[in-house]
């Protein structure tokens, strides 16, 4: 028996470990790399087996890191079974797909610049039809529902309290007649928190794989960070600011609010009258969506969020709450100016309308931006955790001028002690246990606590490994086959988001869909690609700033047509009638100026979109109209390549 750890062992995402029993082969997870430029490059990778003879993909719950790259495995050639929860099964569908439109949008924007740069274009790494075609491999399961998948293996999963659904996967697996078992924590949450279980204990395992996310710190006190958190919002409030939250879409957002329920229901403190008139906002269709999953499976929730639904009070619901579903709604928030709380996708600030927020409130002192999640190595929320002062929005220089918090005690992630006290719950020592989903540093220090008090030795997986197996003597390291993982590149990385190089969508009209998926906030603001048909900002005219211009190519080279042959012609066809190359006689100065009058109309279309825009906003023309306006401005700028490439060829 074999175990390969394919990802999430030099950072928290790209969970991906692959078990090897018999001719059995089995999958921990999926995920998406995220982070730096450099980690989410990892996803177009290879993977370092190949998909199309796994058998089985155990998912611990629905998180991005842990099942991002599902639709990409099935493109690739995947063919088995998907088990997870059935919660899990019912959110998955939401996240899979919102990604996929991430991805196609990311895309096309890229694609924008390199039709201007001639360079090939690319494709998504997956698109929504993929998402939708991985959905027919999933069997969802209950909680503690023992599943033979086949002759050698059985599975069950055990509530790991982390978001709705999340599980420890149980696996026994037989081999040589010999049978073995393997526990995966998965992300594991903490005790005693709102919505969900605690995490459940298990008392046995030959082998064991536990996450690390906070191996080396300990979070403060729940009840404690939710008291800062609405002191927070009251004193922004007085000083006439806003409170922006960036929340994972599932899980830390549902807890906030029903934190937040608290206060703001009738009977709460002193100060509810004066959170009465702060109205907190959820701006995230993933969000909107996933909240409705968790209405609707009340059967996972723990026993006071039950009591308090049997009560007829809904904890997802308050006055003042208001979810934003269209992009023109998202984009009013910013446009009033009164204290108001906004809660916004993506939690580590790396894509999604909370970059839009950050874009609109980051800058002014008066405002609180308050992290309640863990931020990865390389994001932007890193970042500016970090203390950076500087930071890129859409290409746009931001000074970080609001007051900056961090709220630990919040994150649903199992603190230092949590871990050990799960870890403790086995009744003996694993014959291997094997440290992942962490930094290097928490791993280590976790594996050094782990030693010091429990006695167990732990082995800190930070690269891609291959270990064969065995209950004596401990996991024994194979040579790796595939190149490492790179390390997580610097943070300041994050804060070079990839360039929007238009401001206008003009591929699609939005999706007809119901309210499900709201139409999203234009893309110069939102990188949350929302289903929209326009990603120009409006809410100001086109700027006049230069664009950056490429450097100019030296004469000899811009003047090189593409066909023209530089050898004699053929021996069939004497060279005296071989057509002469054209001479070059364009100028470096010559092409500088024509460059020069493409930004300048280039410039003078972003501001005629502007102008439409606002007509669409006035409702002076209809939304087909503007679809058709965009096209036009596509084969417009179209043209002006065009111009410019053949304006710099000149013949005598």
């Amino acid at each position: 028996m074999k175990i390969k750890f394919c990802g999430g062992v030099q950072s928290v995402t790209g969970s991906n470990h692959l078990i090897t029993i018999g001719d059995k082969k089995l999958l921990l997870d999926c995920g998406q790399f995220q982070g730096s430029r450099s980690a989410e490059k990892l996803n177009s990778e290879d993977f370092p087996y190949d998909p199309a003879e796994i058998d089985f993909l155990i998912l611990s719950h629905a998180h991005v890191d842990h099942c991002g790259r599902i639709p990409l495995l099935v493109k690739r050639g995947f063919k088995g079974v998907i088990y997870c929860t059935d919660a899990t099964y019912d959110l998955v569908d939401i996240m899979l797909k919102d990604s996929a439109h991430i991805h196609e949008k990311e895309a096309e924007w890229q694609n924008r610049k390199n039709m201007r740069a001639n360079r090939p274009l690319v494709e998504p790494l997956y698109t929504t039809k993929d998402a939708e075609a991985s959905f027919k491999f999933f069997t969802p399961l209950v909680y503690g529902e023992t599943k033979q998948i086949c002759d050698e293996i059985k599975i069950r999963f055990r509530d790991a309290g982390h978001i709705l659904g999340s599980a420890i996967i149980e696996i026994w697996a037989t081999e040589n007649g010999e049978e073995s078992k393997i526990v995966f924590s998965g992300d594991l949450g903490m005790k005693d928190r709102p919505i969900l279980k605690d995490p459940e204990y298990i008392q046995d395992a030959d082998y064991v794989l536990m996450e690390t996310t906070y191996g080396n710190r300990v979070h403060p006190a729940n009840e404690k960070s939710v008291n800062d958190l609405v002191d927070i919002i009251l004193e922004t409030a007085r000083r006439g600011g806003t409170t922006v939250i960036p929340s994972f879409a599932v899980g830390r957002t549902q807890e906030l609010l029903y934190d937040l329920n608290r206060f703001y229901e009738p009977g709460s403190p002193d100060y509810r009258e004066e959170l009465s008139k702060i109205k907190v906002y959820v701006d995230s269709p993933m969000t909107v969506e996933a909240t409705e999953v968790f209405r609707q499976n009340a059967q996972v929730f723990d026993e006071e969020t039950r009591a308090y639904i049997l009560s007829g009070d809904h904890p997802l619901e308050f006055p003042g709450l208001v979810f934003s579903k269209t992009s023109e709604e998202s984009m009013a928030i910013n446009f009033n100016k009164e204290p108001k709380v906004i809660i916004s996708a993506s939690g580590m600030c790396e894509a999604g309308r909370i970059k839009h927020h950050l874009k609109h409130n980051i800058w002014n002192g008066k405002n609180s931006v308050v992290f309640v999640g863990y931020q990865a190595e390389g994001t932007l929320g890193r970042l500016i955790l970090d203390g950076e002062k500087n930071i890129k929005l859409f290409g746009e220089d931001i000074y970080v001028n609001a007051e900056i918090h961090n709220l630990e005690g919040m994150s649903g992630h199992a603190d230092r002690d949590a871990l050990l006290d799960w870890l403790s719950g086995f009744k003996k020592e694993p014959a291997m246990l094997f440290l992942v989903h962490g930094e290097e540093d928490s791993k280590r220090d976790f594996a050094e606590l782990v030693k010091a008090q429990l006695g167990y030795d732990a082995i800190p997986v930070n690269d891609i490994a291959e270990f064969d197996l065995v209950k004596t003597g401990g996991a024994k390291p194979r040579p790796a086959e595939t190149p490492s993982e790179p390390a997580s590149a610097p943070a300041k990385e994050a804060a070079e988001p990839d360039e929007i190089s238009s401001r206008y969508d003009f591929r699609k009209p939005a999706p007809k869909k119901e309210d499900a998926k709201p139409a999203p906030a234009p893309a110069e603001e939102a990188a949350e690609p929302d289903d929209t048909s326009s990603r120009y900002d409006f809410r100001k005219p086109a700027s006049k700033k230069k664009a950056k211009k490429p450097a100019p190519a030296p004469a000899e080279e811009a003047a090189k047509p593409a066909e023209a042959p530089a050898e004699p012609a053929p021996e069939e066809a004497p060279a005296a009638e071989a057509a002469p190359a054209p001479k070059k006689i364009a100028s470096e100065e010559d092409v500088e100026a024509i460059r020069e009058k493409m930004s300048n109309l280039h410039e003078d279309f972003e501001q005629l979109l502007y102008n439409a825009t606002l007509a669409v906003d006035g409702k002076g023309i209809s939304a087909d109209k503007a679809e058709a306006l965009n096209t036009l401005l596509l084969n417009l700028e179209k043209g002006i390549v065009q111009l410019g490439s053949e304006a710099i060829i000149h013949e005598e």
